[in-house]
């Protein structure tokens, strides 16, 4: 996952350089903000059951590099396209905070993500729970 967010950002020309102290974090503020960014849209539209751990996708990541090597790995349009809208619309919500509260404003967007996915996961359980009911 991180690699792929790396050449993403590079395209868009930013500096994915990591801090050496603290390898996990980008040397720019910039950067380390559209990573947890990325991660956000990336969780955004999962199950809460759905979600792996970050092992999980570390390993998933590694096994997926091994086979890009074998292969040129092929996204298709749709994907791409979807995961350009969420990206964006995250972006979006960041930009209309103003950025002046930093990391502070990054988790308002999350914990607004995690509320709306609950919300949404909520409401398939109440249908059928109404329809079981009325059966």
């Amino acid at each position: 996952m991180r690699a792929a967010f790396e050449a993403w950002a590079q395209k868009d020309g930013h500096i994915v350089r990591r801090r050496e102290d603290k390898p996990d974090e980008y040397l720019v503020f910039e950067t380390q903000r559209r990573w947890v960014i990325w991660q956000a849209a990336l969780a955004h539209g999962k199950a809460p059951g759905g979600r792996k751990t970050a092992a999980q996708k570390e390993a998933e990541a590694q096994e997926k590099a091994k086979q890009a090597v074998q292969r040129a790995p092929a996204i298709a349009q749709n994907d791409a396209a979807v995961r350009n809208q969420v990206l964006n619309e995250v972006l979006d919500a960041f930009s209309s905070l103003g950025g002046a509260g930093g990391l502070d404003d990054i988790l308002k967007v999350v914990q607004s993500l995690k509320q709306k996915q609950e919300t949404v996961a909520e409401q398939p359980a109440k249908t059928a729970e109404r329809v079981h009911h009325n059966a």
